[in-house]
């Protein structure tokens, strides 16, 4: 089965995760493709297959050589993002590409083209997977768990390519943040990994953002509007003026490379209660660290100009930056830029602005650069992936297979 193949019937399958809930996986569907990917890696013929309570499914293709070759890792998540419906997607094969407009949905009047998505012109002549518009198309990530099971089955048909163990991976739940949460490092057994859940060609990413969640929760008074002088605290009107203490230019829309941010995600509220929700994020470590402070900071400034405690605040952190991690064992990142070159493929190495599965595992004890799947535009309507993109992150994926086997050689 080609990668194309594979990557259009995995994204019949609806796995939106759901950050509302308290189960885990966060949401039933996500066991639906867990299962099919099951099957299909018995099928191929890989050992040791399991997929456990927490709807982590692992397998390993067993080493076809007596070298003591280190096991190395691929992972990707199957779910898709809380931000649009995954549901019924109706993907669209687009050949050919020509520099144009792609008419998404005529109804709709939703055009995908290089006048708003200028990255389109670096895939002119390939063939790209579009949706309708109605829904997101799923790239991130069933491109990456179709890149690695069609490596998977190109080995098990070669096998006179020598290679240590592979082990592989599918997590549910990365989306919403809750994707390694139980694990287990140690069962999947690899000394070191690789996301497959990168954005466009080439990219190869092994720093990302420090990531924390604040909910700033404000206590109003609702009083009569007849009778409210003096009396009445408007809950939703602290909230916004909560929201003006932070620097205006610091919001996800005014910043770009390792200019971190203050992302409000969700308001909502009367006069009585209101409440806001923020992600802080930052490369930065000490940056990062004054965010949080700066949350603090206006939480205690409100309350001191109101006489009162109307305003309080739950921090959480969330992941952080791997750089810290992986320079240490910068091997793994040079295996996969050479990897790319050895692809025909200029490695295009970038800061994450977010972060990965691969990020926390880094913490966990397994180091895990992240590489491009190929798509763009992700949790959206207007997302796609060429199809050549995905190939070459198959011939990515058996070249540092081939090259952890050739440099344990030497």
């Amino acid at each position: 089965m080609t990668v194309v193949e594979r990557f259009l019937k995995y994204v019949q399958v609806d796995t939106q995760s759901d950050d509302n809930s308290d189960t885990f996986p966060s949401t039933e569907k996500q066991w639906n493709l867990l299962r099919l990917l099951e099957k299909e890696a018995r099928e191929l013929g890989l050992q040791d297959v399991s997929l456990d309570q927490y709807g982590y499914l692992m397998a390993t293709l067993p080493a076809n050589t007596a070298k003591p070759i280190p096991v190395i890792g691929f992972l990707a998540h199957v779910d898709t993002s809380p931000d649009m419906s995954g549901k019924d997607v109706k993907a669209r094969l687009v050949e050919h590409y020509d520099g144009g407009d792609i008419l998404l949905n005529k109804e709709l009047n939703l055009i995908l083209g290089p006048a708003e998505f200028p990255e389109l012109l670096h895939y002119v002549g390939n063939t790209i997977i579009t949706t309708d518009g109605t829904t997101l198309l799923g790239a991130d990530d069933k491109a990456g768990i179709a890149e690695i099971m069609t490596a998977m089955e190109y080995l098990l048909a070669h096998p006179e390519i020598q290679h240590g163990t592979i082990r592989i991976g599918f997590t549910p739940d990365e989306e919403i943040g809750k994707g390694v949460d139980y694990f287990d490092v140690q069962k999947f057994g690899a000394a070191y990994a690789y996301t497959m859940d990168g954005g466009g060609l080439g990219e190869l990413e092994y720093e990302n953002f420090n990531a924390a969640h604040a909910k700033v929760m404000i206590q109003g008074r609702n009083i009569h509007p007849g009778y409210a002088k003096n009396k009445m605290v408007n809950a939703m009107l602290i909230a916004m003026e909560f929201n003006e203490l932070l620097p205006i230019s610091e919001k996800p829309e005014f910043t770009s490379a390792y200019e971190g941010f203050y992302h409000l995600i969700k308001m909502e509220g009367n006069v009585e209660n209101a409440s806001l929700q923020y992600i802080l994020r930052d490369h930065d470590r000490a940056k990062f660290e004054r965010r949080k402070l700066m949350i603090s900071e206006a939480a205690a400034f409100i309350n001191q100009k109101y006489a009162r405690d109307i305003v309080s605040i739950e921090l959480k952190d969330q992941y952080f930056n791997m750089k810290e991690k992986i320079e240490p064992v910068m091997h793994v990142v040079e295996t996969a830029r050479k990897a790319m070159e050895a692809a025909g493929i200029q490695p295009v190495v970038v800061p994450i602005r977010g972060g990965t599965d691969g990020a926390r595992l880094s913490y966990m004890g397994l180091p895990c650069p992240n590489i491009f799947a190929g798509g763009h535009n992700f949790h959206g309507k207007f997302e796609y992936v060429p199809v050549e993109s995905m190939e070459k992150a198959v011939a990515v994926i058996l070249n540092i297979i081939r090259i952890n086997h050739d440099d344990y050689e030497k």
